[in-house]
């Protein structure tokens, strides 16, 4: 820390205690009141879950009522023990009794709510402050006229009730994403509460719909990323709630992630009249600017000030960051720097087992940088709008994000649709200064042009210089919507990048290494969903591993780079394993890439592999999937997931040959008999150079436990919310990790400690349970602080093996008066680990597109240039009357053709055979392949001017993939739909040519 900033944190340290109550701050007479104070409300809340008549009242009595630290749902004990449809619903209260700061006196005071789950009615002191219905965003309100002045006792009731079926009291409207399905519903207030003291001259709060203000608004311009340099800017939205009018200085400090101060911008002075309300601006030319990016989540302060005879009055810290995107060609740009998307489509509760979503901010942190860690460069929160602490977490680790509003599966047109305008602007205004939202998402399902055009009007006006595209699940075809890309198929472009919002949505319990390992769970064992082949989503984790490389390869085979029209990208679907809707005999998703305490599985390490650079792996990896411990006599194919060009393996030392490559990625050794020992993959480049490598060791027999607690950075605070999370490990007598274990395992908690415990398949999936077991020699659980600081002892044991013991110490949290200065995440440091933004280009270009001129056909001719118009919502499908069919392309210039890619109508469940003619010569024979988008034909080099694709036999249809999934999902578009039997129908057509050395740097 600095002498400057040591000693700025003194002085609000200073400040912040005094208005605590612990001393005394009145001002003199006629001098400007201090800055304004943000104090956490989260300590000491009663709930009571059920009516409570009169309860709104100040002199209700709750002392028998539960007492609890924000956040809490009430019904977290069901998180992960239930099917999400049966999570308990209704009414409960939450009060909270509080005193003003001393210094309060003369001030405003708001108090800001991050969410309730779904509706809340508010009341201070007995008066009603109002209702807030979505369950998505932020809400606040003016606390002031009902206020009672220190030392007098305050009294905020809140009525929630999350009923699915809540009805809007205006219009009785249900809303749109209170849906059984996707939205795990955890009632009451399962975010953080912060109450707001300014000056009446203040800087208003981003809370639109309770208070119809905008608040501060910071972004960047002019951007030269090579040299450091922006424009800085400052926007705050000022009230004056004085009687008389008031002039003032507005001024933005910029510090950077050290709290140096590096820039000032002055706005000049300005006066508001009594009750008169304006936006006041200051900027200013920056150099040696850090921008945010990727796994560098560097931010700044912002302290926007309005100062009167040189004093402050309001302050307003901002921490944000810079950066600049740019979304055209088909690409995403991040910094000047193209980004194929890859990551994850997140539920939006992104939750924990026995807690629900209300973690501690340390906690977010840790599982959004789990994503970054393991290569993800974008998170789509599914559905709802996530809340504030999530956001904030990933502008730490550095994860982009894409932010959606309220939605369920289609578009609408009544009430709900304005629900649905309403929440995205606010969601906007509540977010637009976190730089790690690259998107705004405006409907898991496409809508329609005009409703894409009100959502962008809204982007336009209250955030037009942050620069996040606006637009929705598929739009491909919607020239209003800035991005687009479907669910499960891979898209190209040209012009708006096309991303899939999600993929490889198949599952694999991580209990479940492979079928050769205990409990030897087979692909599709287990009941069946809407009758499919399990086999299909129900696997194990070698299974899944491999299912997530190959999913991959069809993403990365169209990269940029390969093409005027190329894929953006897209995100699998989920992170985490997730209390919402599942297909298999548990009741939650296991699609998850690392379990519910976020446990890795293979394929997170997978993905790890494939995703280690912005288009191309820039790192060199190898993973060894699975583990090397089986029974005398296992012969079984070993798979290695690498971004080397060549992989051997070796068995305790002896080269066993070279893997056969599969889907770039994926090297198969077939029948490899196990020998107890080392196994190790070895992974080489082109020059037949070592780059990377991996090795499993056979562990021996189960002799002892292990515990791994996890705090947060500043450790175990005793506010009665924070957690500690503790890995329990089966180990050899070498401290190796079992992988078989499957031991049961039974914990002692002592000292100021509340138990939340883990997960595991078995009765109630042993939420709660003080005994349960690892699997795959690991499991994690959860403990929970209590108000009471101090010393705190968990202890593990099993049968046969010698325990583990570990201790954890509390910290003191000072709360006074019901308020305390430890506010959620304001401590929590940011993530650098990848550096800022790489100069130079992130891919290598590898084909060369070959301009169509013209396109003919012999039937259907009129729609012949359909199959080359950059639409994948349009198709040229021959007449069936034609016993050969036969589509003819003439290129702008004669080329040397290498590739023809098609996405031919029915890409997922039929094949055609096809032969392809380049000047009359046949270049290309065989049968398509099914795909989840394009197939690409590949032959020598052939000079000519016209492409000719005939058909020569007969089509077959069988779907490929067998997607099942919820029935308000549409399985398909309309284009992937085969036309009748007999024709040829093409979706789009690329011929390439192979670029020269030069052309391809």
């Amino acid at each position: 820390m600095t002498f400057r900033q040591s000693v700025s944190e003194c002085l609000w340290w200073r400040l912040t205690l005094l208005l605590l109550g612990c001393g005394s701050l009145q001002p003199a007479a006629g001098a400007p009141a201090p800055p304004r104070a943000r104090l956490s409300l989260n300590p000491g809340w009663q709930v009571r879950v059920g009516e409570a008549p009169g309860a709104e009242a100040a002199a209700f009595d709750d002392a028998g009522w539960k007492t609890v630290t924000l956040p809490h749902a009430w019904n977290e004990d069901e998180a992960f023990s239930k099917d999400i449809k049966d999570l308990s619903t209704g009414v409960a209260w939450y009060r909270k009794h509080f005193r003003l700061p001393a210094g309060a006196a003369g001030q405003k005071v708001f108090v800001e709510f991050e969410g309730v789950r779904l509706a809340g009615e508010f009341w201070l002191n007995g008066q009603r402050l109002g209702l807030h219905e979505n369950g998505v965003m932020a809400v606040g309100f003016d606390l002031t006229p009902y206020l009672k002045p220190a030392p007098q006792d305050n009294v905020l009731a809140v009525r929630t009730d999350n009923d699915w079926d809540y009805q809007e009291r205006a219009t009785g409207t249900t809303f749109q994403w209170s849906n059984r399905n996707f939205n795990a519903n955890y009632g009451g207030i399962p975010k953080n509460v912060f109450l707001h003291v300014t000056s009446p001259l203040h800087q208003t709060l981003p809370l639109f719909s309770a208070l119809g203000t905008t608040g501060v608004y910071v972004y960047a311009q002019g951007f030269d990323v090579a040299a450091g340099r922006a424009t800085v800017v400052a926007e705050a939205q000022v009230k004056n709630e004085y009687s008389t009018a008031r002039t003032f200085a507005f001024e933005a400090v910029v510090a950077d992630g050290e709290g140096k101060t590096v820039g000032i911008l002055r706005g000049g002075e300005t006066t508001l009249q009594p009750g008169e309300m304006k936006t006041v601006k200051a900027q200013q030319a920056m150099s040696g600017l850090h921008f945010w990016s990727w796994g560098y989540g560097y931010l700044y302060t912002i302290s926007t000030r309005l100062i009167i005879n040189k004093q402050v009055v309001d302050e307003v810290k901002t921490r944000t960051g810079f950066r600049k995107t740019e979304f055209a060609h088909g690409f995403i740009k991040l910094n000047d720097r193209v980004m194929q998307v890859h990551g994850y489509a997140q539920r939006t509760s992104n939750e924990w087992p026995a807690v629900g979503l209300g973690v501690p901010a340390w906690l977010s942190d840790y599982s959004n940088g789990l994503m970054v860690a393991g290569n993800a460069n974008l998170v789509r929160w599914m559905h709802v709008t996530p809340w504030k602490q999530d956001i904030e977490s990933c502008d730490r680790v550095g994860l982009p994000q894409a932010m959606p509003a309220g939605d369920a599966e289609k578009d609408v047109a009544d009430r709900r649709w304005g629900q649905r305008l309403e929440l995205m602007r606010d969601a906007i205004v509540y977010n637009r200064n976190n730089p790690s939202i690259l998107f705004y998402e405006g409907g898991n399902e496409s809508i329609s042009a005009a409703h894409m055009q009100e959502l962008k009007a809204i982007r336009d006006q209250y955030d037009p210089h942050g620069g996040r595209a606006i637009g929705s699940r598929e739009m491909l075809d919607i020239a209003q919507a800035e991005y687009g890309g479907e669910m499960l198929y891979i898209n190209k472009s040209a012009t708006k990048p096309l991303w899939a919002m999600e993929y490889s949505r198949d599952e694999a319990l991580r209990k479940y290494w492979d079928e050769l390992s205990p409990p030897f769970h087979k692909d599709g064992a287990g009941p069946l969903y809407k009758g499919a082949n399990a086999a299909d989503y129900n696997r194990n984790q070698d299974s899944q591993a491999r299912e997530d490389v190959i999913r991959w390869y069809d993403y990365w085979h169209e990269r940029p780079g390969t093409g005027t029209r190329s894929s953006a990208g897209g995100v699998n679907i989920v992170f985490s394993d997730t209390n919402t809707h599942y297909r298999g005999e548990e009741n939650y998703r296991r699609s998850g890439e690392v379990d519910a305490l976020r446990i890795a599985k293979d394929g997170y390490f997978a993905h790890q592999v494939m995703w280690d650079g912005w288009v191309e792996p820039e790192h060199t990896r190898t993973h060894l999937i699975g583990h090397w411990n089986y029974a005398a006599g296992t012969v079984k194919n070993v798979d290695v997931v690498s971004n080397g060009e060549k992989v051997e393996l070796f068995l305790n030392g002896k080269s066993l040959g070279f893997g056969q490559q599969q889907y770039r990625f994926l090297f198969t050794f077939p029948n490899v008999a196990w020998q107890p020992g080392t196994l190790r993959a070895v992974s080489y480049d082109a020059a037949g150079k070592k780059v990377s490598e991996a090795e499993h060791h056979t562990a021996g027999p189960p002799a002892a436990l292990r515990l791994i607690p996890t705090t947060g950075p500043r450790g175990l605070h005793a506010d009665g919310a924070d957690l500690a999370l503790v890995e329990v490990e089966v180990v050899d007598a070498q401290g190796r990790r079992c992988p078989t274990a499957l031991n049961m395992v039974s914990f002692v908690l002592s000292g100021p400690a509340a138990w939340r415990g883990g997960l595991a398949q078995g009765p109630g999936n042993y939420i709660l349970a003080k005994s349960l077991p690892v699997e795959g020699g690991v499991n994690r659980v959860l403990i929970r602080s209590t108000t009471q600081a101090g010393s705190i002892t968990l202890r593990a044991t099993a049968e046969g093996l010698k325990p583990a013991t570990v201790s954890l110490k509390s910290q003191p949290v000072r709360v006074a008066n019901g308020t305390t200065t430890q506010l959620p995440g304001a401590d929590l440091p940011v993530s650098l680990r990848r550096g800022p933004t790489p100069a130079g280009p992130s891919f290598t270009v590898s084909r060369l597109t070959v301009p169509i001129a013209s396109a003919t056909a012999n039937s259907n001719a009129a729609n012949a240039a359909l199959s080359v118009d950059d639409n994948e919502l349009s198709e040229w499908i021959s007449d069936r009357r034609d016993a050969r069919p036969w589509i003819e392309y003439r290129l702008v210039q004669p080329a040397p053709i290498t590739q023809v890619a098609m996405k031919l109508t029915g890409w997922r469940n039929s094949t055609y055979p096809i032969r392809i003619l380049v000047d009359g010569q046949e270049v290309f024979s065989g049968k398509t392949e099914r795909s989840l988008g394009y197939f690409t034909a590949k032959f020598p080099p052939r000079t000519g001017q016209s492409v000719r694709i005939e058909l020569t036999g007969q089509t077959q249809a069988k779907d490929a993939f067998n997607i099942t999934e919820l029935e308000a999902t549409k399985a398909a578009p309309a284009t992937d739909q085969a036309g009748p039997p007999g024709t040829l129908g093409l979706v789009e057509v690329e011929v390439y040519t192979t670029p020269t050395k030069a052309a391809a740097q």
